[in-house]
């Protein structure tokens, strides 16, 4: 660990960036990897999280963890998710957090580096499933500053947790401003209007 903390804020050094809000880290949360906009963005969570000796977990497909290169996949990280139709992933989560003492799980709800219109809501469910608060994580490469900038506690008023959420990132630059997905969810757009004639 000592090693991994001094990597990390020896690369943050010469990049001239900082980790900050160790003050916000719990043993167990879901953590948004948000804006994601660049292939660079996973160095430097990795950089984040090893210079504030965060071990931070993400999905991987389950048999990445198994077989000749399984025990590196889990030793980085990865925990093994069956994403089949017939398994529940957040249930499969949930599980995982109900039996464990420490459980930071990295989620980027944007789910690529493109812009989209909406934001996954997994991360969301999963931490209202598993009784964890969510972990509001981010690099700002306007700034030059990655970390934790707080957290909340899913409420089940969707739209009231995400106004907080949409909040706290609004100020925060991508790498690629233009490719920053929308922050919302597609539980909050209003149902559409039946349009169906009159009989």
């Amino acid at each position: 660990m000592r090693l991994r903390r001094w990597l990390g804020r020896a690369f943050l050094r010469l990049a001239g960036w900082e980790a900050v809000g160790a003050e916000h880290v719990v043993d167990k949360g879901v953590i948004i990897a948000a804006p994601h906009t660049s292939n660079w963005d996973g160095v430097f969570m990795l950089a984040v999280a090893w210079a504030m000796d965060l071990r931070l977990s993400w999905m991987v497909k389950d048999s990445l963890t198994r077989g000749p290169l399984g025990w590196l996949v889990r030793a980085t990280g990865g925990i093994g998710v069956d994403r089949s139709a017939r398994h529940d992933t957040v249930e499969q989560l949930r599980w995982r957090f109900e039996r464990s003492d420490r459980l930071l799980l990295a989620i980027a709800p944007s789910g690529t580096r493109g812009r989209r219109d909406h934001w996954r809501s997994g991360f969301y469910h999963v931490a209202r499933a598993a009784g964890v608060p969510i972990l509001l994580g981010f690099l700002d490469y306007a700034r030059r500053r990655g970390g934790i900038g707080g957290a909340l506690r899913p409420t089940g008023d969707l739209r009231a947790d995400m106004d907080r959420i949409r909040a706290f990132y609004a100020p925060i630059r991508g790498k690629h401003p233009e490719l920053e997905s929308r922050i919302r969810l597609k539980a909050e757009d209003p149902p559409p209007e039946d349009t169906a004639p009159e009989e």
